[in-house]
């Protein structure tokens, strides 16, 4: 199991390293523990947060009301929790 993510009764727990202000918005894969996604929205009035939990939520194939920022509101390393996800990315597995 890697180290940017755990399950938790059914949640997906994410530890994430945000670079806002990019190019465009993806996933880079996984850095120092981390799942480093890269967004355009700038880090300002919350605008980075909101959206990286949409995008999360359009990934993670769930509404933007299951993804839910536990920590590192205003610093770039993040831990989010998505509630029962229908999709996953390469390198998350579900729980066995």
């Amino acid at each position: 199991m890697s180290r940017f993510y755990r399950w938790q009764e059914g949640d997906l727990i994410l530890f994430v390293r945000l670079q806002p202000r990019a190019s465009r918005n993806e996933i880079v894969g996984e850095q120092d523990g981390r799942l480093k996604i890269r967004l355009t929205a700038p880090p300002v009035e919350g605008k980075a947060n909101s959206a990286l939990r949409k995008f999360l939520a359009r990934t993670f194939g769930v509404a933007g009301r299951q993804v839910t920022l536990e920590s590192g509101d205003s610093h770039r390393d993040k831990r989010l929790r998505i509630h029962a996800p229908a999709c996953l990315v390469a390198g998350i597995t579900r729980q066995t």
